[in-house]
This record gives structure tokens, C-alpha cells and sequence, in this order.
């Protein structure tokens, strides 16, 4: 009865705690529910339900150096290849460590009848061991797991050399649709004065209305000039988006700089010297070879067996304790690390192999990147010789003796596309010849001296 009436109290009061805390969880969960109300209640707010509450995001004008600053924070493929070389990081922290004690604790001469008569002393053990690597086995794996870390950082650079490359050449197609854009607005505006003109004269009677229809044709041609090229444009402006990395809802950006490069000239030997000196594949493969070597002298280690030292006590509760002592050592008679060592030297062959094999091709890009440099370089020193001056001139007197009537429609539109043809062939001969320096950059893995 004194117990029944002690608990009473207890668990009334352990109702009123329970109470109270369910009280206090349901204010708080009121107190913070309108938080997500409100967001949801932004989020329906921010949908576009008419025109004026559309807000197209600012853009943002970029060189080809921001475009590269971007890209280095930002690009998704290079933080993909980081997580390699945490993983190669993640490696040398497991190389570093050493092997674990063990403690066992073991009973014996446990009865299984309980009589008087049969009864025996039971005996407890504690034992403690510990492996001792020999032979420089925990040296050698962090020499290894180092050298695989180098290798790993050296294929990054790989990556970051080529998408950098790939990013610029992604900048300059921008730029050349842009350019073609602007020419093909210019010929659209010159073509609908010139229509604006010819519907002039023919109402004055001085040509017939069979030449304003001509114009009229030929302006559709013009107009679809514009949109197909804006359509170039957009789709390069969201290849240009993607390439840059983060997020590509947010990523409004318009493009600054010009197609017309610096003239360079450049040597054929020290193209070379600088490639075999600055490549990351070449630097990678040779790290390659490093890392065989490492791993060589690891699984030679390995053949060399572990000793392992252990000690305990053995307790008999009426008899007194002993202590014991061992040492362990496996006899490397079958299993020595033939099948590893074999791999290691193989790895290194390959090693080698796929340095001779970089190094050609090293030789091989610069050898075509230079080139294709010189054939772009005499494409574009042609358009500068005075082609576009003479098309330029003869637009203008074409279109001047129309107005004069020294010259017929026919005439024109025939300036005019020579005009436009130039032109365009003349930025691409400019977007080529910029490639064929990203190419030589590509080669020798070293950005160009302006």
C-alpha cells in the first residue's frame, strides 16, 4: 500500500511533464509554421501571372579572360575531376596507418553437470597481441599512395588544359555568331534602303515596277539571313552558358571582345621544347611510370612476412594466475607476392609504353598546329590585302550609279551578295585562324604572349 500511494504522485507527475511538453512542441511548431507558409506564398507570388510582373535578369558582359575565371570556380566537369584527388587523399590517410592490436579474452573447463563430484577449476586468459610490419611495408605504401596522388592531381590538369581550351574556342564561336549577326542586321537595313529607293524611282517613272518586285523577292533572303542567323547566335550564347558551369537559369551573360587577333609568328624547335616541358599528359605519363616504380618496391616489401608478438595471463581463481609469451611469423614457403610483383612490373612496362607514346603525340600536335597557323594566317593576310576594300567600293559606286541611273537592280543585288559573301568568308577566315592559335595552345599546354 505504501508503494501504490508513493507511485500516485510520480506518474501524476510524469502525465503533467508529458502534457507540458506537448503543449510546448505544439506552440513552437505554430510559432515556426508560418515560416514555410511564407515561402510558399513567395514562391506562387514569383510566378509570372501578367507581363508586368515578368523580371528578366540582368545580363552580364564577359571577356574571354572572365569566361575563364567562370570557368575555373564554377565548371561542373572540373569539380567532378576534384573528387579524384580526394580520393587519392583518402588513400594516403589509409596508408599511413598501422595495424591494430588484438585482445582476446577466452574461459576453459567450464562443467557441463553442476554435481559436487565433477566440479573443475575453471581457467580465464587474456591475451594481447600486436603485427609488426617489416621490411618498410608502411614507408613504402605512403611513397606509393603519394606517387598515386601526383598521378591523379597531373590528370586533372589534363582535364583543366583541355576544357579551358575547349571553353575558349566555345567564346570565339560566340563572338563570330555575333559577328555574322551584326552583318547580316547591316545587309538587312542596306537592302530596305535600298527598296525604299527603287520604290522612289519607279513611282517617278524612271525604271519599271519589274525591278522593285526583283528587290522585293530578294528581300526575303535577306530576312531569313537575320533569323537563321539569330538562331546561331542564341544556340552559341547557351553552349557558352552550359560550358561556364553553375547555374545556367541565372546565367544571362553577353559576350565582349573581337575576332581580329595579334599577329604572332613562331618557332617550330621551341614549340617543341616548350610542349615537352609543360604537356600534362606527358607530365602525367611519366608520374605514371614514377608510380610503377613505387609500387614495385611496395609488393617487393610485401613478400616479406609480418611478425606478430602477443602476451596474456591464464587465471585459475583457486590455483593462482600464469602469464604467457609468443611470437608468430608466417614461413613464406608458397605464397611469396608472385602474382602483385608480376602486375607492378607489367604496370611499368605499360608506364613506359604510354610515355613514348604521349611524347609522339606531343610532337605530332605541334608539328599540325603550326601548320594550320600558317595556312589561317595567308587566308587572312588575303582578306587584308584589299579584297574587303574593293567589295566595300564596289557596293558604294554600284548602289551610287543605281541612283544615278547608270546601272541597273540586277547590278546591285549582285554587289551586294559579293559584299556578304566576303564578309562572312572573312570572319570565319578570322574565326579559323583564332582556333588555329587555341590549337597551338592546346599543343604546348601554354598560353601565348600578347
Amino acid at each position: 500500500m505504501i508503494v501504490q500511494t508513493r507511485s500516485r504522485p510520480i506518474a501524476e507527475m510524469l502525465s503533467l511533464v508529458l502534457i507540458l511538453c506537448g503543449i510546448s512542441h505544439s506552440v513552437l511548431s505554430q510559432q515556426k509554421s508560418p515560416e514555410p507558409s511564407n515561402k510558399i506564398n513567395i514562391n506562387l507570388a514569383a510566378v509570372p501571372s501578367t507581363p508586368q510582373q515578368t523580371t528578366a535578369p540582368a545580363k552580364r558582359s564577359i571577356t574571354i579572360s572572365d569566361a575563364v575565371t567562370i570557368f575555373l570556380r564554377q565548371n561542373l566537369q572540373l569539380v567532378a575531376a576534384r573528387y579524384d584527388i580526394d580520393l587519392m587523399d583518402a588513400d594516403k590517410l589509409t596508408a599511413r596507418l598501422r595495424p591494430n592490436p588484438e585482445i582476446s579474452v577466452g574461459f576453459s573447463d567450464i562443467p557441463l553437470s553442476f554435481r559436487a563430484n565433477f566440479v573443475n577449476p575453471q581457467t580465464f586468459s587474456y591475451d594481447v597481441s600486436q603485427t609488426f610490419e617489416l621490411g618498410g611495408k608502411r614507408k613504402k605504401r605512403i611513397e606509393t599512395a603519394n606517387a598515386n596522388s601526383e598521378v591523379a592531381r597531373a590528370q586533372f590538369q589534363i582535364v583543366v588544359w583541355q576544357a579551358t581550351n575547349e571553353l575558349k574556342k566555345t567564346f570565339y564561336a560566340v563572338l563570330l555568331a555575333k559577328s555574322l549577326l551584326n552583318l547580316a542586321k547591316e545587309n538587312q537595313k542596306t537592302f530596305a534602303e535600298t527598296i525604299k529607293h527603287t520604290a522612289e524611282l519607279v513611282q517617278a517613272g524612271e525604271i519599271s515596277g519589274l525591278d522593285l518586285t526583283r528587290l522585293e523577292v530578294e528581300q526575303l533572303k535577306f530576312d531569313t539571313d537575320v533569323a537563321s542567323s539569330e538562331r546561331d547566335y542564341e544556340v552559341a550564347i547557351r553552349d557558352l552558358r552550359v560550358a561556364l558551369g553553375g547555374d545556367y537559369r541565372a546565367m544571362e551573360i553577353e559576350v565582349e571582345g573581337t575576332l581580329d587577333p595579334e599577329s604572332y609568328e613562331f618557332s617550330l624547335s621551341e614549340l617543341r621544347d616548350t610542349a615537352l616541358a609543360a604537356r600534362p599528359d606527358l607530365k602525367a605519363a611519366q608520374l605514371s611510370e614514377r608510380a610503377a616504380d613505387a609500387a614495385i618496391r611496395l609488393q617487393n616489401a610485401q613478400r616479406i612476412p609480418d611478425l606478430t608478438v602477443g602476451g596474456g595471463i591464464e587465471q585459475v581463481p583457486s590455483g593462482g594466475s600464469t602469464y604467457n609469451f609468443g611470437v608468430g611469423i608466417p614461413l613464406p614457403i608458397h605464397d611469396r607476392n608472385q602474382g602483385e610483383r608480376a602486375k607492378a612490373l607489367i604496370d611499368k612496362r605499360r608506364a613506359q609504353n604510354e610515355q613514348q607514346l604521349v611524347t609522339n603525340q606531343v610532337l605530332s600536335d605541334v608539328d599540325k598546329a603550326l601548320v594550320a597557323f600558317n595556312i589561317q594566317k595567308r587566308r587572312v593576310e588575303l582578306y587584308r590585302s584589299g579584297v574587303l576594300t574593293k567589295v566595300n567600293n564596289i557596293e558604294n559606286l554600284t548602289e551610287f550609279s543605281l541612283k544615278a541611273g547608270e546601272s541597273s537592280v540586277l547590278e546591285l543585288l549582285d554587289a551586294i551578295r559579293t559584299r556578304r559573301e566576303t564578309l562572312a568568308a572573312f570572319y570565319q577566315a578570322l574565326f579559323d585562324y583564332q582556333t588555329s592559335l587555341l590549337d597551338i595552345e592546346l599543343a604546348t599546354a601554354t598560353p601565348l604572349k600578347k
